[in-house]
């Protein structure tokens, strides 16, 4: 049971931050980074 509790809260935990993280407008950010990492790692960028 209190891994089931553990668990729960975990998520509960990851979803707020995650929502933190698109209201402060951080999902440009992270996209941005991404195309940077996959135009390096074909040789483009």
């Amino acid at each position: 049971m209190k891994k089931k509790i553990a668990a729960i809260l975990v998520i509960i935990l990851a979803l707020s931050f995650t929502l933190i993280g698109i209201y402060r407008g951080e999902v440009a950010v992270v996209l941005k980074k991404a195309v940077n990492i996959c135009m390096e790692c074909i040789g483009i960028g």
